[in-house]
């Protein structure tokens, strides 16, 4: 018997925003045409059919045109349920589709009754071991106390010894949706963790012939009879070095008699660049990604406007763009970076990097907003200055200060340490709320010991 191995469909997902499911047609198009290429005779699929539990119509139209056309190439289907799945509304028509040779194992209690199917050498059974939460299953698992996804996959895996053992001289097949020791992640899969712990031991399926294993999105091979296929697509631009593929197992009277990759064709390259803008604009050396899915990053000196929109000019299928200043030090500490500078400078210095140099009349309104901020947020917990400090004020009767002598320059010098949210930099706490409280006899022309509830009843 000739079995292709593939999984993790995901169908209905997106990439970066963008609509998959006319991807996804062709990749489950690619795979039915391999179907008849190599005359195989089952197509297992280990989970994660679906990319959400509650899949869109336009997502199960696109699903269930690729089972028709598996089917048409001449290949029964055994499929269980993932940790995206929904395993009630994939196994919902279950035996109603098993007539058709779609055989949908989701629920605990189909771990026990394999799907049998026969070659000229006897009986194959396909066990189908769905996503299992621990949390959820221990119970009906016959196994209470279980707490970790070892713990689970064992006791699924003593109910199919159990029923295998009924069947003297059948080879086996089980399909998993695990994450086995030895796998390696894409980073686009979903995690599975309990408790720190998501992985299995590859021993949990000795003694099977061929295990086929769902969850982990690129092919692996973890020993000659367990293998992960991967998903057809990419799914992010971590896989962008990836080819996608399926396995062909061929069973012959003692077993497993062999195994082949088959890559499946590229429906969308991806592609990472970096530089300026206007180099990836009009550089030839970026042509080979004109059609591909594209993430930039781009090295500008300052943020250029409207990024996304002009590299679509040239690269329709760009998803995703970030700014990365060329000169940027990203181990300089923000404290260092603003240690000693007025409160407007660093603001100032904010709006420029993120859209351009502020007008004069918008640092004047960043420097009133500022000033306002200020007294409200620190107004309720100023002290009263030293006496000599205050004495050198001379208010105008406005919000502003005529003169500032030295007592007073020595205060903002003190208050130009202070960060945005009243921490001290540069000078003890006493000394800054001092400061603050000479700017409020300043600004309010206070006279000491009077009160004013415009700043919270502060005392001058």
């Amino acid at each position: 018997m000739r079995i292709l191995h593939t999984s993790d469909w995901h169908i209905g997902r997106t990439f970066h925003g963008v609509d998959l499911l006319a991807d996804q047609e062709c990749s489950l198009r690619a795979i039915a045409e391999l179907v008849a290429a190599e005359g195989a005779d089952v197509v297992v699929l280990p989970g994660d059919v679906y990319d959400r539990s509650i899949p869109s119509a336009d997502a199960i139209a696109v699903c269930n045109r690729g089972f028709e056309a598996i089917r048409a190439a001449g290949a029964v289907i055994v499929a269980t349920s993932g940790n995206h799945d929904s395993p009630t509304r994939l196994g919902a028509l279950g035996s109603f589709a098993a007539a058709g040779g779609l055989h949908l194992r989701c629920r605990i209690a189909d771990v026990a009754r394999p799907v049998v199917l026969s070659d000229e050498f006897g009986e194959i059974a396909f066990y189908g071991i769905p996503y299992l939460e621990p949390e959820i299953t221990r119970v009906e698992l016959g196994v209470p106390q279980a707490r970790s996804h070892a713990e689970i996959l064992d006791a699924a895996m003593s109910r199919v010894r159990a029923e295998l053992a009924q069947r003297p001289g059948a080879r086996s097949v089980v399909l998993a949706h695990a994450f086995v020791v030895g796998g390696e992640a894409t980073g686009s899969e979903r995690s599975i963790s309990v408790g720190g712990v998501e992985t299995v031991p590859q021993s949990a399926f000795d003694g099977i012939d061929y295990v086929a294993l769902g969850h982990l999105h690129s092919p692996q091979t973890l020993s000659d009879s367990v293998r992960y296929s991967g998903s057809p697509l990419p799914y992010s631009f971590g896989e962008r070095s990836h080819r996608k593929a399926v396995w062909i197992i061929d069973l012959d009277a003692t077993g497993l008699a062999g195994v082949q990759r088959h890559e499946l064709p590229v429906v969308r390259g991806l592609s990472q660049l970096v530089g300026p803008l206007e180099d990836l604009l009009e550089s030839p050396d970026h042509a080979g990604a004109e059609s591909d899915y594209v993430s930039a990053t781009l090295t500008d000196q300052a943020r250029p406007v409207d990024a996304l929109r002009r590299l679509r000019e040239r690269f329709p299928h760009a998803v995703h763009v970030e700014w990365q200043r060329p000169e940027g030090n990203p181990e300089l500490r923000y404290r260092e970076r603003v240690h000693g500078r007025r409160d407007t400078e660093i603001a100032q210095s904010f709006l420029t990097d993120v859209r351009g140099t502020p007008t004069a009349g918008e640092m004047t309104w960043l420097e009133r907003a500022l000033s306002v901020a200020t007294r409200e947020k620190d107004g309720p917990q100023r002290i009263s200055a030293h006496r000599d400090a205050e004495a050198a004020i001379v208010p105008t009767g406005g919000d502003s200060v005529e003169e500032l002598p030295a007592a007073a320059s020595e205060a903002a010098r003190v208050v130009s340490a202070a960060g945005f949210d009243g921490s001290v930099r540069g000078a003890d706490a006493a000394e800054a709320d001092a400061a603050l409280g000479l700017f409020d006899v300043a600004e309010f022309g206070l006279e000491p010991g009077e009160s004013d509830g415009a700043v919270g009843g502060m005392t001058a």
